[in-house]
């Protein structure tokens, strides 16, 4: 092959793993008004949805009210029925199968999220009632098949991401991804290279590795990497124990409420376990409420059929500790709560308290206003970034939990939605977003929107206290980079970070790679003598990950003005414990919108505080009259 004209590399192919009615008024998104009425619903943008594929007869894909594609559009349908592609979906292509329809569910769910039509009268099983609609629902959509549920090849995302870019799209969202990789061997990363060089915005999911961390996946600067979080909205269905106390959880089947009951929690025979995953000890279930630990062989699904056999009234699915105090709907054969694991030790408590434990269940239906959310979700990956330290990771959060979108009825008959969790879900509505931005500003570059998106993130819940982790304590930069996305402020973000296609190349240069590989990234050659590289940190990013010993450090970063004329911005430092950060100028005067203007920032760790610390966080904001532009901190002290 290398004496082929057009050879660039070749290595053994990896085989990658994939990765609503109120998410967007849970992002602030409402018909006629704010970012939907100013971005047309992101009409004229076209996102590329890389995945299992789609189902176009789902009205989430209707074109009512959609104009043609815009005259750039140069895709194919390749769907064997005539009609199937329309002035909604308007491509359709496959790489890894025998036609583009999804025979998954899982690529109609995500483009549903990021550009579903609106569709009246959505529910899963009578809950979580109301209008579905996408993040931009006017937006086009073009499908790209190269998943099966086994996995997604790397040849069929590579080809896939060049057609994609040669077809004209805005907006690649691809909820997969294959763990780290350095970029020369991570086709993601080269394809979304070239995209990012066309213009076109690259939303990818960090991975479903959490909550451990260095489990990211994506983490090229050039690509938005998307971790997932919760909505205020519950399935709630409420244990109340004979102690009194009552223990809320979620599910996604209504039932009649279950009468007071004999609450038992087996004891495998076999292995002394509590998971229900191999038989219940001497416990006869028949007729009682029965607990069942998280973890073990079995799925929640599995034991939940378990219980059913064996003539349980009711199961009560706890989570394990790795999954923490966040609760997943899910659909089971029999009335089902699903508790945390904190409230699992509440009823542990109470089992050991009496003789004749007793408990009802009642199911209480959608209820909207949960005040801790936005919280980051047990399965979302986490940083630090490993294949480039000085980039922080995540960038922003999303919701992906509990996300109701558009799915195949061929999959559960009589089910048009369906509500499903990853950062699979979070992506396409961070690609949805970009597409409103786009639609709203097409001068904007990617990095532009992607740092609007990142400056004017929430770093609180919906309490006004710091977005919390599944385990209900503060989260971490390496969980949620730069915050929680807030669309509407990321529409009129003040100032901006912008990173051309060729500010990467001293960065890439900066990490040691060959010519040949940062060539092979670039698509062109380079020649890394000749170029001034820079450490990672040096980027024009949003966000500062900064790796720190006994030696100051020093930083340059460009800001734009895409605000008013005639505007200042004064900085506020909060730093780290154990690092003193200094900002120079203190005031940035802004003559004229589209006006650049650079500051320093110096890193010195201090010697009194934080001395025991591995890591530290703080941040840099930059305020005027109408904005505030907030840059997060992360110090890692080596």
């Amino acid at each position: 092959m290398r004496q082929k004209k057009g050879f660039v590399s070749a290595r053994p192919e990896r085989m990658l793993p994939l990765h609503t009615t109120h998410s967007p008024n849970f992002l602030g998104l409402s018909q006629n008004t704010g970012l939907w009425e100013n971005s047309n619903y992101g009409k004229g943008v076209i996102i590329g949805v890389l995945d299992t594929g789609i189902t176009p007869e789902h009205p989430s894909f209707s074109d009512e009210g959609m104009p043609p594609p815009p005259a750039r559009w140069k895709g194919k349908c390749q769907l064997r029925v005539r009609g199937s592609c329309n002035n909604k979906l308007i491509g359709a292509r496959y790489y890894f199968g025998k036609s583009p329809i999804d025979v998954d569910g899982h690529g109609t769910h995500t483009a549903g999220t990021a550009a579903g039509n609106f569709v009246g009268g959505a529910a899963l099983f009578g809950n979580a009632n109301g209008t579905a609609a996408g993040i931009a629902p006017h937006a086009h959509v073009a499908i790209y098949q190269v998943c099966q549920p086994e996995g997604c090849p790397e040849s069929a995302i590579a080809a896939a991401m060049d057609a994609a870019i040669d077809d004209g799209v805005d907006v690649l969202s691809m909820s997969l991804g294959g763990g780290f990789a350095p970029y020369p061997n991570d086709v993601i990363a080269i394809g979304a290279y070239r995209a990012m060089q066309r213009g076109i915005v690259v939303s990818c999911s960090a991975g479903n590795e959490g909550p451990d961390s260095e489990t990211l996946t994506n983490q090229a600067p050039w690509i938005m990497t998307v971790g997932a979080s919760t909505t205020d909205r519950k399935i709630l269905v409420t244990a109340s124990l004979g102690n009194g106390e009552k223990i809320h959880g979620e599910t996604a089947k209504g039932f009649h409420s279950i009468k007071k009951k004999k609450l038992v929690h087996p004891r495998s025979n076999l292995t002394g376990t509590t998971y229900c995953d191999t038989d219940f000890g001497i416990d006869d279930v028949r007729g009682k409420i029965v607990m069942c630990d998280g973890g073990g062989a079995k799925s929640r699904t599995e034991k939940a059929e378990a219980v059913k056999s064996a003539g349980g009234a009711a199961i009560i699915l706890v989570n394990d500790e790795l999954a923490g105090d966040t609760t997943m709907v899910g659909v089971y054969p029999l009335p089902a709560i699903q508790i945390g694991y904190t409230d699992g030790l509440k009823i542990q408590a109470y089992l050991n308290s009496t003789s004749k434990p007793k408990a009802t269940i009642a199911f209480k239906g959608t209820v909207l206003g949960d005040n801790r959310a936005p919280v980051v979700a047990p399965f979302s990956s986490r940083g630090p970034n490993i294949a480039s330290p000085g980039i922080l990771k995540p960038d922003i959060i999303g919701p992906g939990f509990n996300i109701l979108a558009a799915w195949p009825n061929s999959i559960f008959p009589n089910t048009t939605f369906y509500m499903i969790s990853g950062t699979s879900m979070s992506c396409p509505h961070l690609s949805g977003v970009a597409a409103l931005l786009k639609s709203a500003h097409p001068d904007w570059s990617p990095a532009v929107i992607k740092s609007a998106i990142m400056t004017t993130a929430d770093f609180t819940n919906r309490a006004g206290n710091p977005i919390e982790n599944d385990k209900m304590q503060p989260a971490e930069l390496f969980a949620i980079g730069s915050g929680h996305v807030n669309p509407t402020r990321a529409n009129d973000p003040g100032l901006v970070y912008d990173i051309s296609p060729d500010d990467y190349i001293p960065y890439l240069c900066g990490m040691n790679f060959t010519d040949k590989e940062v060539s092979i990234i670039v698509q062109r050659n380079v020649d890394c003598s000749e170029v001034n590289s820079i450490i990672d940190s040096q980027l024009n990013y949003p966000s500062f990950s900064i790796i720190l010993g006994s030696t100051p450090q020093s930083y340059t970063r460009t800001v734009t003005n895409v605000g008013k004329a005639n505007s200042s911005f004064d900085v506020e430092i909060v730093s780290p414990d154990g690092v003193v950060v200094r900002v120079e100028p203190e005031r940035l005067w802004f003559w004229e919108s589209g006006q650049k203007l650079s500051y320093n920032v110096t890193f010195t760790r201090s010697a009194a505080d934080g001395a025991t610390k591995k890591n530290s966080e703080g941040f840099i904001k930059w305020s005027s009259a109408d904005h505030s532009v907030r840059s997060p901190i992360s110090v890692v002290f080596v």
